[in-house]
């Protein structure tokens, strides 16, 4: 077969769970057995004007970074600016004032907007909401983990997929649970948004932080389920970095290692390492692999042809990616919503 050749191949393969309505195809797989397609830093003004249309774009996974701002008690969205917001979250709660609404907002008008795009779309395919917490948490000034999850049940309430919607009451450990493969079918999770939080890089670079967001969060989510109290948690720590066998077990207290079942790294350094992705498959954890514009051959991190983008989606979930990333916004939403079967 040609190179013209395999890359129809390969967009036909990627076209297979296409997640548009009426596919027959879109309901059967379970939600650990998909690989789709995310945008990274989609609350850039310049990649969206408005974070309502990062939510129409069709993108399966949207970042936003969060600064914990300590003295105002906001969490502000912004790439550089800790006191201030950036952003294309709008001022704006219910369906009718989106898309015109004054912008720079805080996390808690990112959720609004979701909120009330979710009013509009209420059948969407699940979104998986990437937070980088630059700076990490800061507990001790009433900005912690508890304080996240407030924040979130109070602006997303039952739209938000949470770790004890995969324990189910049954399952000890979101471990176990994935390793049973709990998740439910993409179409079930339809309205749904799931929290996925990672360390930022502001944190990761003070050296005098050594309680990063995903060992906190992880905490959490073990102190909750100790006291019965799990369902209070709305997001899924992720461990953060490429690398070969399982990375909980030379970063994380083994009383937190089950708490983890996200993972979230450079796409390139997974496969050009020759790292064996099997093992996320396997136990159908989910894997997030970024920059995925760099894996050979590299092609654009901003505009791909459609045929491009299509061939990369069928890589990686032969690699067994659940979601792949990169700045591909400007693509249309036949494209970023396309979802395949994972390998």
């Amino acid at each position: 077969m040609g190179a013209v050749g395999r890359v129809a191949a390969l967009a036909g393969a990627a076209a297979l769970l296409m997640a548009g309505p009426g596919n027959a195809h879109a309901a059967a797989p379970k939600f650990s057995e998909t690989t789709a397609i995310g945008t990274h830093n989609a609350y850039d003004k310049a990649k969206y004007t408005y974070f309502a249309q990062a939510l129409d774009s069709g993108a399966s996974l949207l970042e936003l970074d969060v600064y914990v701002d300590s003295l105002s008690h906001r969490w502000r969205v912004s790439h550089s600016n800790p006191l201030g917001d950036d952003n294309n979250c709008e001022a704006a709660k219910t369906p009718g004032e989106l898309y015109g609404k004054s912008r720079n907002q805080d996390l808690g008008s990112c959720l609004d907007n979701m909120a009330a795009w979710n009013q509009l779309h209420p059948d969407h395919p699940p979104i998986v909401i990437k937070v980088e917490m630059k700076v990490g948490f800061n507990n001790n000034a009433g900005m912690g983990p508890d304080a996240f999850d407030a924040l979130v049940s109070r602006k997303l309430g039952s739209s938000v997929y949470k770790p004890a919607d995969l324990l189910g009451g049954t399952y000890p450990s979101l471990d176990a649970a994935a390793k049973a493969n709990a998740w439910p079918s993409r179409d079930s999770l339809r309205g749904k948004f799931l929290f996925e939080l990672i360390p930022g890089t502001v944190e990761q670079s003070n050296p005098f932080d050594h309680y990063w967001t995903d060992r906190e969060y992880g905490d959490h989510l073990h102190d909750l389920y100790a006291a019965g109290r799990i369902g209070q948690a709305q997001a899924f720590p992720a461990v953060l970095g490429a690398e070969n066998g399982d990375p909980r077990v030379s970063r994380y207290d083994a009383s937190i290692r089950p708490w983890f079942v996200f993972f979230d790294g450079d796409a390139a350094t997974y496969v050009n390492g020759g790292y064996d992705t099997s093992f996320y498959a396997t136990n159908h954890y989910f894997s997030i692999m970024t920059d995925a514009h760099s894996v050979s051959p590299a092609i654009s991190s901003t505009n791909p042809t459609d045929a491009e983008v299509a061939a990369r989606l069928a890589l990686l979930a032969k690699d067994h990616a659940s979601l792949i990333t990169s700045d591909w916004s400007a693509k249309p939403a036949s494209v970023l919503s396309s979802v395949t079967t994972r390998g």
